[in-house]
């Protein structure tokens, strides 16, 4: 439909209005004038409601201790300063023994016995080697000596203080020794009860001291079946090599032998591996295997090469006194803080 000027349409087209709406019947005038929109249902809003404020705590994670591991494949332990010793009816005995020679039984001999008086106990080491080796490495001249070992086992007028001597550090003697002990495996063989002979001369002993610590010689004879039945526990100095691990099951028979014959208190307190290497592959083979075949009998402590030990053997004291601040002196420490936390009574 075109406009009174014939150009255009009126508004807009029927198709483009919206629908038509009424009000309703009886509605008021002023809900007539309101706008249609208007008048369209509105929707409810609810009033909102505060959500109560929740405080959340973020859990730090809990730093677990760094794991340390030692030479020997196992987790190094916290090994506390042992304090004084209570009060004892005894000393514990302790022989060195390997039936293999070289393999640090007289260094560990000394070098334990020097680190056990720094920590206040009283120390006696008996030099039961026919070679003097222990007297030797204390600054001593054993072929010198009117009186050693060897008098106090077959002379029955001579008294044990008679015999030891001052090892030159405090707190430790020495009982020592020279090649006239090499007779008294001989002799022995002929006495009753020739096996507790070395028992028998070291009990006035033990109640003046805390730990007596033997010197064996680098055989499974008559003088180390005496050392062993006049013991508590066994160390056995271990060098890591391979021809020194074969060894070591022979010195297991004899040991069980022992205990099953002459002396049943006597244990191993630990293997001790000596002369190590870590920067060998040998070295490291040899302690998986000490420790597959001891398991925790072998002490976590492993003492390493070094020509510290040859120099204070020079010296005539122990490395603890010699060089006192180097790694191989804080080993033996270590050793001994470990021996008595497994010899509560040392």
């Amino acid at each position: 439909m075109s406009g009174p000027d014939g150009y255009g349409s009126y508004g807009t087209s029927a198709s483009q209005m919206p629908p038509s709406v009424r009000p309703p019947l009886g509605a008021t005038p002023q809900e007539r004038v309101l706008p249609f929109r208007q008048r369209e249902a509105q929707p409810e809003v609810e009033p909102a409601v505060e959500q109560p404020v929740v405080e959340t705590t973020v859990e730090q994670p809990v730093e677990q201790p760094e794991v340390v591991m030692g030479p020997t494949g196992r987790p190094m332990p916290q090994l506390p300063t042992p304090g004084p010793r209570a009060a004892h009816d005894r000393a514990r005995v302790i022989s060195m023994c390997n039936q293999k020679g070289g393999v640090g039984k007289t260094t560990t001999t000394i070098n334990l016995g020097a680190s056990l008086a720094e920590y206040g106990r009283k120390v006696l080491l008996v030099d039961f080697d026919p070679q003097g080796s222990l007297s030797v490495g204390l600054g001593m001249n054993p072929h010198t000596m009117d009186l050693t070992v060897y008098n106090l086992l077959m002379q029955r007028d001579v008294a044990l203080d008679e015999v030891v001597v001052p090892s030159g550090v405090p707190g430790m003697d020495l009982l020592p020794s020279n090649i006239d002990l090499s007779a008294a495996e001989v002799q022995l063989v002929h006495e009753v009860g020739r096996e507790q002979t070395l028992q028998r001369v070291l009990a006035p002993a033990l109640e003046h001291y805390d730990v007596v610590l033997i010197d064996c010689q680098p055989s499974l004879g008559l003088l180390t079946v005496n050392a062993l039945t006049a013991s508590d526990g066994v160390i056995v100095p271990l060098e890591c090599e391979y021809f020194a691990l074969r060894g070591v099951a022979l010195l297991k028979t004899t040991i069980d032998k022992v205990r099953e014959r002459l002396n049943p208190r006597l244990q191993v307190d630990g293997v001790l591996g000596t002369m190590y290497d870590g920067r060998t592959l040998h070295g490291r083979e040899v302690m998986q295997r000490l420790v597959e075949a001891w398991g925790d009998t072998v002490f976590h402590t492993v003492i390493r090469r070094t020509v510290k030990f040859s120099d204070s053997t020079v010296a005539g004291e122990p490395i603890t006194t010699y060089a006192g601040s180097t790694p191989a002196a804080e080993s033996y420490r270590q050793l001994a803080r470990e021996v008595l936390v497994r010899c509560p009574d040392a």
